[in-house]
């Protein structure tokens, strides 16, 4: 349980941990043990918690996707993580890996999207449609590696595979993401995608939060971390509350 738990930060309000890819968040029709099931364990084992644990996620990841997560350990918790969620005031950064090099050094993607439930796809558009949500991404490329390169991505909006979607609109498929266009998968089955950032204030505290998770360790992304250029300053952090 220990290598798919990765605690970054625990109280009694919040447990924020480093998810694994290849993990669900929550359950669905493959029936497959879920990273929520896996925290609800490792809750009840290490403050011996005989009855039910309450515990939910405040956001998702992809199965696919690795990075910074947050569940909720009170419904009070719950319910004031999603306003702030809701209300935007949460600052989320990923990277991202592409092979493609993008038109742009930096910039912002924005497009209406809309899921295939059946198929669990979502497709981009130019324009307006019934059914379709407005979606903004804010993306930076960090620098190239090994003829890959490094985007990091800030969504302004929340919606279902957004970050794998813009990167496919925008001529540059995340690597491993055969859904939206990547040649070939990673042997492991995750995509290049990790929810590195995550800066909001506590619900409860009224406390800065900045959440960073580790890469996951092999060496393709482990590379990377001589890109990451970001300096935390506390000013910045007051800034987005303010």
């Amino acid at each position: 349980m220990n290598k798919i738990v990765q605690p970054l930060y625990e109280d009694n309000h919040l447990l924020i941990v480093n998810k694994p890819a290849g993990y669900l968040v929550q359950g669905d029709h493959t029936g497959d043990k879920t990273l929520l099931d896996y925290c609800k364990d490792y809750i009840a084992e290490k403050y011996d918690k005989p009855g039910a644990v309450f515990l939910h996620p405040v956001h998702r990841l992809d199965r696919p996707v690795s990075g910074v997560l947050v569940f909720a350990r009170t419904s009070k918790a719950l319910e004031r993580m999603n306003k702030i969620f809701a209300s935007r005031k949460v600052q989320k950064t990923y990277w991202a890996v592409v092979k493609k090099r993008p038109a742009q050094q930096k910039g912002k993607l924005v497009s209406w999207l809309k899921k295939d439930g059946a198929k669990n796809t979502v497709t981009a558009y130019a324009e307006p449609i019934d059914g379709a949500q407005k979606a903004e991404t804010n993306f930076k490329v960090l620098g190239k590696l090994n003829n890959h390169y490094l985007v990091e991505l800030e969504p302004l909006t929340g919606r279902p595979h957004q970050l794998r979607v813009h990167m496919s609109e925008f001529g540059c498929p995340i690597r491993g993401d055969l859904k939206y266009g990547f040649p070939k998968p990673n042997l492991d089955k995750s995509i290049n995608l990790h929810a590195r950032r995550l800066y909001f204030e506590h619900p409860v505290k009224k406390e800065p939060l900045i959440i960073v998770a580790g890469l996951p360790t092999d060496q393709f992304w482990e590379q990377f971390l001589t890109l990451d250029e970001v300096k935390v300053k506390e000013k910045n952090i007051n800034n987005m509350f303010s």
